[in-house]
């Protein structure tokens, strides 16, 4: 299995060998100025239907597909045709395709597509405007893109970045503000808030409110606060819990928050597959504890049928402190 993402990079003030930066300044350098050249030199493409992009400007672990999720609920409701797409990244498909999650695996399309396809028309697409361009053939009237906030390919009606609004002790959203490979970012903030029409501070339903230091980050751009909260109670009883996510000491966080009795966790790198020895040694560990297994929607999904009668999916959901703001923003956009 891969190495989860490592932790460190979310801190304020990391401890780095010299020799590691001396190493990764110049890739973080030269990574932060390719991406402002690329957005900067960019034609976007019209797919003739307006685009909601759902991004961040960190490697991962900021919540974008819970807020994709709650953006197709909130603009099915209103009667539209909304449709989502992604990359499909770890999917080997290209694309443009539409997800089946009747004919479709994790490998083909990846994991977060799959897992949306089984409420919402989902497309995946390398080459974003095509995969765009497809939805609005099909009938969508608006399409909601998870990720590609550093994609410039594809006109952008509306660009939201989430932030994970998590700060505990020394753990920061942005680490120290560096860039990868030395931190988390994928280009600067300022960079970033620059292109964003508004920000999305996602909450653990633990916290009462964001840091207003983390506020004052944002300046005069719009904020709006969403909170990330069970869809239903965990599995009762001894739990050993795994998740391949961006963060996945948040899901220990909040399946203990959730009253889950939680033995053991196993942290693993975002979109991590486990292979068949993975499972059963996750399996053996369960036994030896006289637990069950737990994990996300987003790692279940990926997991052959024989192990979702063994293993219990723990779904959460993205809601919206101010309603009214945030169909502000999609009346301008739709």
């Amino acid at each position: 299995m891969k190495l989860a993402t490592p932790r460190w990079w979310y801190s304020r003030a990391p401890r780095r060998l010299m020799a590691t930066r001396a190493i990764a300044a110049p890739i973080a350098w030269i990574w932060a100025a390719t991406t402002a050249r690329r957005i900067a030199r960019a034609q976007p493409a019209d797919p003739d239907v307006p685009v909601i992009c759902v991004g961040n400007v960190t490697m991962g672990g900021a919540g974008k597909t819970p807020i994709v999720r709650e953006l197709l609920a909130r603009l099915t409701a209103r009667g539209l045709a909304a449709h989502g797409l992604s990359r499909g990244h770890g999917g080997r498909l290209k694309g443009p395709v539409r997800v089946n999650p009747d004919l479709h695996t994790a490998a083909d399309v990846g994991d977060e597509p799959l897992m949306l396809a089984r409420d919402y028309p989902m497309w995946i697409s390398r080459d974003r405007p095509a995969g765009a361009e497809a939805a609005a053939e099909a009938g969508a009237q608006v399409v909601v893109m998870d990720d590609g906030f550093q994609n410039p390919s594809l006109k952008k009606a509306l660009s939201l970045i989430v932030v994970d609004g998590e700060t505990r002790d020394d753990e920061w959203p942005f680490g120290d503000g560096s860039v990868f490979p030395l931190g988390p970012m994928r280009e600067p903030l300022a960079a970033g808030l620059a292109r964003a029409d508004a920000v999305v501070v996602l909450m653990p339903s633990d916290l009462a409110e964001p840091d207003p230091e983390l506020l004052a980050l944002f300046g005069d751009k719009p904020v709006l606060v969403a909170r990330l909260e069970a869809a239903a109670p965990p599995p009762s009883g001894p739990q050993v819990g795994f998740a391949g996510v961006g963060k996945p000491w948040k899901v220990e966080r909040s399946l203990e928050a959730a009253g889950c009795d939680l033995v053991d966790f196993a942290p693993l790198a975002d979109h991590a597959t486990l292979s068949e020895d993975d499972l059963r040694a996750l399996a053996a560990r369960a036994r030896k504890l006289g637990a069950g297994l737990v994990t996300t929607e987003k790692d279940w999904v990926k997991l052959p049928p024989a192990w979702r009668t063994k293993i219990a999916a723990w779904p959460v959901r993205a809601r919206f402190e101010d309603e009214a703001a945030l169909d502000r923003l999609l009346d301008g956009a739709v």
